[in-house]
């Protein structure tokens, strides 16, 4: 099975009409994601296998004016019928680059502390600098 790299840009949204199950959590609305992609700073790469979309990763710059700008890498989703083939690892390597490509200091990601398929992935990564730290996250409804 052949499966494709690639990073999605405006304009892109039909790229995204097929997409394997359990990939995203909700399902992708085609306004939300024309506006996610149009946003600056606001970065996707998906893996395409046969025209399905069966992994995404989905990613912000964060300008700092006291520290470095950083790449927040805020999902990263492969079908299960997909996963432990090493599309997550090819997803992060060319999102990495991008933010490379944008000055990006450092990138950070987060997981559940029971994701232990997520965990093996982040920690396997020669990058990392040191155990993960844990971190209390509050979430409001506007």
């Amino acid at each position: 099975m052949n499966v494709e790299i690639r990073r999605l840009y405006a304009g892109d949204d039909a790229l995204v009409k097929r997409i394997a199950e359990d990939v995203f959590d909700e399902p992708v609305r085609t306004d939300r994601l024309s506006a996610y992609l149009a946003s600056s700073g606001h970065m996707m790469i998906v893996a395409l296998a046969d025209g399905i979309v069966v992994g995404q990763c989905a990613a912000v710059i964060h300008r700092h004016p006291d520290k470095v700008t950083e790449l927040y890498i805020d999902e990263v989703g492969v079908s299960p019928a997909y996963q432990r083939q090493g599309i997550a690892r090819k997803m992060l390597d060319a999102m990495f680059a991008i933010g490379r490509e944008n000055g990006c200091g450092e990138a950070w990601v987060g997981t559940e502390p029971d994701n232990v398929p997520a965990r093996a992935l982040y920690e396997s990564r020669r990058e990392v600098h040191g155990p993960a730290e844990a971190f209390v996250m509050y979430v409001y409804e506007l």
